[in-house]
């Protein structure tokens, strides 16, 4: 579901994010994104490939979903999460047009992405947002629960479930080709 109206670049978007509503995301956009999304970075990305490379189950179902590239710190007392800035997601590239046409449709993180990842998300209505790197500490004030769905053994890097209310992002690449970088 998408709120606003016309006049604004401002959208309030559910997750899982609907093919629908990220065919009508436009880079540029600022977006509060609520609900549930897969945190995972370099290290898991590398053990999915790995799967995919074997013709195996992946441990989580990425139809539909949205990635964060983060990798979060301890939290603190009282808190679910520690803080939550973005990764730069161009270290991600070389696995994500496999997963994006996987059914992956939409990715959270920091920087420019590769023609190839960029062709990707057009080939496949997906989107890219852009998160505000140092911004970490903010960004967890907007996770409402975490837990490590595989690879714990990985720390910081396994692969997390997290829910987010009132998200902030920032549209950086859209399935027509816009693209802020």
């Amino acid at each position: 579901m998408v709120e606003g109206n016309i006049n604004t670049i401002e959208k309030h978007v559910s997750l899982p994010l609907d093919a629908d509503v990220a065919k009508d995301l436009r880079a540029g956009e600022y977006v509060y994104l609520t609900g549930e999304m897969y945190v995972a970075r370099d290290a898991a990305h590398g053990r999915l490939m790995d799967l995919i490379n074997k013709g195996e189950k992946l441990p989580i179902n990425i139809e539909g979903e949205t990635i964060y590239y983060m990798g979060p710190s301890p939290a603190r007392e009282g808190r679910v999460i520690g803080s939550a800035g973005p990764t730069t997601a161009g270290r991600m590239d070389k696995y994500t047009p496999t997963l994006l046409d996987m059914g992956l449709r939409g990715m959270v993180g920091k920087g420019k992405r590769t023609p190839e990842v960029l062709d990707a998300i057009k080939r496949n209505g997906a989107v890219y947002f852009a998160a505000v790197g140092g911004a970490g500490a903010l960004l967890s004030k907007c996770i409402t629960s975490s837990e490590i769905v595989c690879y714990e053994d990985l720390g910081a890097e396994a692969i997390r479930r997290i829910t987010v209310e009132n998200f902030p992002v920032i549209v950086v690449a859209d399935h027509i080709g816009g693209y802020l970088y």
